[in-house]
């Protein structure tokens, strides 16, 4: 099997888990009863694709990324699998600044057991950052890399670029001046850096830029030295609903981006509402799904050829 994906891929990514607890007001380790209740936010958001696909979301192209922690006791993996979605899960440990397996040396066998569509990793990796750690974290994911595709499996790479002190100095300490005039060339640079490690994805989960022109050079280093397979999707970054739409407008053009993995961005207000009280766990639900196809829609308008 080549190195890459040849499918649209819009992916609601909802494997959130230190965050998703303190979501639901719980503080230090969750009880047997504050568990059970977040398996079930976990399934009210599945819920929402559920929604969605009733309402005429693609299967083939719609996704689900879910954690084994909170998804799993809910049985979302199966089901997602039982309705011929495709089925991402993690395998970073949660809420770390430095990568490592949730579950150590036994990570494979956690691949095995759910047999997800594609295996995902959250890695924050700067190239003026730490060295010793990035070269830690490059060694564990070309491991992780080599073990998939060994078996014919295909590895999703959520790359986020999070900006030294240094580097925000040198904008004033503006987030948004740093995101735009510095993070595109520091993300092809760390993509250049892990591909050179040995770190081989199948699809990139790119944050999203403001710039067209950057989504292609992002897009050329991740194909670059004959990687032609290889694809782009966009994460949410939990932003507002107008900055998502926007980077979604500048990739979507781009051939190399198939699609989207937003996750708050579409099930936070709904979720904080069922948890409130103020929202009811259908309304949530098919507020879930409109988020989704709405973005769908976004996406495919984009993309489409100007006539």
């Amino acid at each position: 099997m080549g190195l890459g994906y040849d499918e649209k891929l819009f992916i609601l990514a909802f494997d959130h888990r230190g965050s998703f607890v303190k979501r639901f007001g719980i503080e230090g380790d969750p009880t047997a009863e504050e568990i059970e209740r977040l398996n079930d936010g976990k399934h009210l958001i599945f819920e929402g694709i559920e929604a969605a696909l009733d309402r005429g979301a693609e299967p083939s192209v719609t996704g689900v990324l879910v954690d084994e922690q909170f998804g799993a006791p809910p049985g979302i993996p199966e089901q997602a699998k039982a309705k011929g979605i495709k089925l991402a899960m993690p395998v970073e440990r949660s809420g770390q600044k430095e990568f490592d397996f949730e579950y150590g040396d036994e990570f494979g066998a956690h691949i095995e057991r759910f047999d997800p569509d594609f295996s995902k990793v959250l890695v924050r990796y700067n190239p003026e950052g730490d060295v010793a750690m990035n070269e830690r974290q490059a060694g564990r994911l070309a491991r992780l890399a080599d073990w998939l595709h060994e078996r014919g499996r295909k590895f999703l790479f959520e790359l986020l670029v999070p900006a030294e002190e240094a580097q925000l100095a040198a904008v004033d300490g503006n987030a948004e001046r740093y995101d735009a005039e510095m993070r595109p060339d520091l993300m092809i640079r760390a993509i250049a850096e892990l591909q050179d490690a040995g770190v081989e994805p199948d699809i990139w989960k790119i944050e999203g830029v403001d710039a067209r022109a950057e989504c292609e050079r992002i897009a050329a280093q991740c194909r670059a030295d004959g990687r032609d397979g290889i694809v782009c999707i966009v994460l949410g970054r939990g932003a507002d609903d107008s900055k998502v739409d926007h980077w979604l407008r500048e990739a979507a053009p781009v051939e190399e981006y198939v699609g989207f993995a937003i996750g708050r961005s579409i099930w936070g207000n709904p979720l904080e509402g069922f948890i409130g009280g103020s929202v009811s766990r259908e309304n949530a639900a098919v507020k879930i799904a409109e988020n989704y196809l709405r973005f769908i829609d976004v996406y495919a308008a984009a993309k489409a050829p100007a006539r």
